[in-house]
């Protein structure tokens, strides 16, 4: 409707003889301003020196004098703002879309691609509820642009080599040694978890003493490598994250993409020695501060291969690349994006969302945690403690850019102080009433006057319905999927009132048909909602 109405409003001014202005179309916090406003009319003030209530009235009056059918009413208010009110005829026929449409809010696939890199864990350990905040919103990210008509590939990053990986091979090393020594020592900076132990117990049943004399650490660290993901993976298929394709950074060395990027970086006098270390340039980028990218003892720091790993994204050509990553990468992403900028990729493609960390608390207290000291909450635990619907709605019920506290105590009760069980008893009780209504032998009849519908709760509702189109191209724009977990607790909550004031079961056989119509359209768009935000719709509860 949105794009109507700018459409509209464009015509409007060029009819007028007005100057081209950029159009805000906002939707107003108070019912009665009505459902749509401008206020391009207070913006052309001053280029054409005039009254902006008189401007409006000229805008206003033109619109009318079209006659469109879709409007009841455009009025002025304030120094001159614009109100558009929708007509209930609009809103009626929104609903019966909603009931005819499953898949109300998807837009047609429009041959348009994104890559949407996530989690991308080393191979080191247990998922932590910190990776599972990421793999949720990104897996979330994935769905929304999804419903927004692209191919969507899921992508998991990582590295199998380096110190980390070394340092893996070390700790099950030391614990297969302790099994038949005692005093076998663990490196002070090992890891420390239970996995460890069960890896080596996995070593030590396939070659028994053999390799306690061996020097060589590969056996230790490539068993653990297919631990660990393995367990990976069933963690996120546990919370229904499935993965496209995984990228090995190993893979940048071999096919030569790491010495392509340092060439290229070079011609550009971008790169310079220093101490026996590899440093990029910051004033040619644009960055305050210049960086090593390889030691001096010949290792990359995280961002050359970032940078190498990043310009294949690029080469591979789609409309659009988005990056989850923790806070741990807040200082080191600007500099890849300005790096890879420097190497013809069109980082207006690009999409970057920095999560920041979890704070897990149980009883009012908060729970530790340390991947090394084992001292912490895996992500398959948490799912297992609460359920994989939960986990993934308290994940992305808050802005990524906020510190998010979850309390497993809400997360575990089944009231509604727990959001997700607020959203999905309304879903069942609606699918109740339904099938209630079935069992009785109502049949919904689509040529019902929906005028009926005339209270202004049930008005609330069809204007919030009608708000879940707008909201998936808006999605698709911010990225940001806690807007969608705020509007469909705002229709639960529309929903829940709605029922408390109203029978949806009458004796007037066109009241009750005009009401399992309002009802079914709020089902199939909390279903919807739902299943963008990867969270069950359960028919009973």
């Amino acid at each position: 409707m949105k794009t109507l109405i700018k459409d509209i409003l464009i015509n409007t001014l060029e009819v007028l003889k007005f100057p081209e202005e950029k159009i805000i179309l906002e939707n107003p916090k108070v019912v009665e301003h009505g459902d749509i406003s401008t206020n391009i009319a207070l913006l052309l003030t001053k280029k054409l020196n005039k009254n902006p209530r008189d401007i409006a009235l000229s805008i206003v009056n033109h619109i009318n004098s079209l006659n469109d059918p879709v409007f009841s009413s455009i009025s002025i208010a304030g120094p001159g703002f614009i109100n558009f009110k929708l007509s209930e005829n609009f809103y009626h026929k929104n609903l019966l879309e909603i009931i005819n449409n499953a898949n109300y809010g998807k837009i047609k696939p429009n041959n348009k691609s994104a890559l949407v890199e996530f989690v991308s864990a080393n191979p080191t350990g247990p998922l932590t509820v910190g990776h599972g905040r990421g793999a949720v919103l990104g897996d979330t990210i994935s769905n929304i642009l999804e419903w927004n008509g692209y191919n969507v590939n899921r992508e998991y990053y990582f590295n199998n080599a380096g110190r980390q990986m070394r340092k893996l091979g070390e700790s099950v090393y030391s614990r297969y040694s302790q099994l038949y020594n005692d005093n076998t020592a663990f490196p002070e900076d090992g890891y420390k978890g239970d996995y460890i132990k069960e890896i080596s117990k996995i070593i030590a049943k396939e070659y028994n003493e053999n390799l306690l004399k061996s020097n060589d650490l590969s056996i230790f660290k490539d068993c653990a490598e297919k631990y660990v993901f393995k367990d990976i993976k069933s963690s996120l298929k546990k919370i229904n994250i499935n993965f496209d394709s995984f990228f090995n950074e190993d893979d940048l060395y071999k096919n030569g993409d790491i010495d392509k990027v340092i060439s290229d970086l070079e011609k550009q006098n971008i790169i310079y020695q220093k101490d026996g270390a590899t440093w990029f340039n910051a004033k040619i980028i644009n960055r305050e501060q210049d960086k090593v990218l390889i030691k001096s003892s010949g290792e990359p720091t995280y961002r050359l291969p970032d940078v190498a790993y990043h310009k294949n994204k690029f080469e591979r050509n789609f409309d659009i690349v988005v990056d989850v990553f923790g806070a741990d990468h807040t200082d080191t992403y600007p500099d890849v994006i300005a790096l890879i900028n420097k190497l013809n990729c069109d980082i207006d493609k690009m999409r970057v969302i920095i999560h920041q960390f979890v704070t897990i608390t149980e009883n009012g207290e908060t729970v530790k945690m340390s991947t090394r000291k084992a001292n912490f909450i895996t992500l398959e635990e948490l799912c297992d403690e609460v359920g994989p619907d939960v986990l993934r709605y308290f994940f992305i019920m808050r802005g990524a850019n906020t510190h998010l506290n979850f309390d497993i105590g809400i997360a575990k009760k089944q009231s509604d102080d727990n959001p997700v069980f607020y959203l999905q008893y309304a879903y069942a009780r609606i699918s109740n009433i339904l099938n209630k209504a079935n069992d009785l032998g109502y049949q919904i009849d689509k040529k019902v006057d929906l005028g009926i519908l005339n209270s202004d709760i049930e008005k609330n509702i069809l204007r919030k319905l009608y708000q879940f189109l707008e909201l998936i191209v808006k999605l698709k724009n911010t990225l940001e999927p806690q807007i969608l977990a705020n509007y469909l607790q705002s229709l639960s909550s529309l929903f829940h009132k709605f029922y408390v004031q109203n029978k949806v079961i009458t004796d007037n056989a066109k009241l009750t048909s005009a009401r399992l119509i309002l009802i079914s359209g709020i089902k199939n768009v909390l279903k919807n909602g739902l299943n963008i935000l990867g969270v069950n719709a359960p028919e009973k509860m």
